[in-house]
């Protein structure tokens, strides 16, 4: 059976990538359309362009997972496809408001769509997934392993033909998921020391800077280092609503949480993935 990888940005993915060939690897890249978090670099941009094959303004994530990609493939000596789907700004156009813990729309629409799209048109026969879980996160692959079918395998609602007026769907198994990290043991400790002194950037935190998961302390202190794309986050909130949209809670909006103090003794080691959710492992 073929096997992929799925980098995030993330070092537990980039372990994964870095210890267990695979013969693919991909990775997804979620794309706002907002001017003033352009990323600086003309000429990686034009790069990711090429890559992607479509435009690249900027992304949600911080700027710096576009070079852990890069250097990873670097350090791998395999190519990573790079994949995309509409934009943030398009999503949000028809989902009306940002995700929410009830409206967990992002990753399957920004991150595992682009990637099955990916995969039915380079491979389309199904594929062992390498799951960036770790041995303490048996829960977590236990809860995945629930969704997959009597053959083992995740399933993706897509266009399976066509009807005289309309599309025919269908559930297209694609994904055997596994657990490499958990299978040999694999901690986040060891996961940081292998990374010490190798030539792959990181960024601090990764996922979108507005992610949900992320504590409203952590926004406050992340729009020290994201301003202009907590700025747009910020702006989404009022799409198809006459107020401000909660986040995390239901008086709490991006704004509220703009005109707290800074907290100046505040320092990003104070902060750990768990603050931000799990996307970008």
């Amino acid at each position: 059976m073929l096997s992929v990888n799925t980098v995030s940005g993330g070092k537990t993915s980039a372990y994964i990538a870095a210890n267990y060939p695979a013969d693919y690897n991909v990775f997804s890249l979620v794309r706002i359309e907002h001017k003033q978090s352009k990323f600086p670099d003309k000429k990686i941009r034009q790069e990711v362009e090429d890559r992607i094959q479509a435009p690249f303004i900027a992304t949600a994530e911080d700027d710096i997972i576009i070079y852990t990609i890069l250097d990873l493939e670097q350090y791998i000596g395999k190519k990573i496809s790079w994949v995309t789907g509409e934009t943030f700004d398009k999503v949000l156009d028809s989902a009306g408001t940002l995700p929410d813990p009830l409206r967990r729309y992002c990753t399957t629409q920004m991150k595992l769509e682009p990637i099955f799209n990916w995969w039915r048109k380079e491979i389309n026969i199904p594929c062992e997934f390498r799951l960036g879980f770790r041995a303490n996160e048996t829960k977590r692959a236990k809860r995945t392993t629930k969704k997959t079918n009597a053959r083992g395998f995740l399933e993706m609602k897509a266009i399976v033909g066509k009807r005289k007026t309309r599309n025919k769907w269908g559930m297209i198994e694609w994904q055997k998921p596994a657990y490499p990290l958990i299978q040999d043991n694999i901690h986040k400790d060891k996961i940081n020391k292998f990374w010490n002194n190798k030539a792959v950037r990181f960024a601090w935190i990764n996922n979108c800077v507005g992610c949900f998961h992320k504590n409203p302390l952590l926004i406050r202190h992340m729009w020290n280092r994201h301003e202009n794309k907590l700025n747009w986050f910020a702006s989404k909130e009022r799409i198809k609503h006459q107020k401000d949209v909660w986040y995390k809670d239901k008086n709490l909006s991006f704004n509220d949480i703009k005109k707290w103090n800074k907290q100046l003794e505040l320092f990003d080691y104070d902060f750990s993935e768990c603050d931000s959710g799990l996307c970008g492992l």
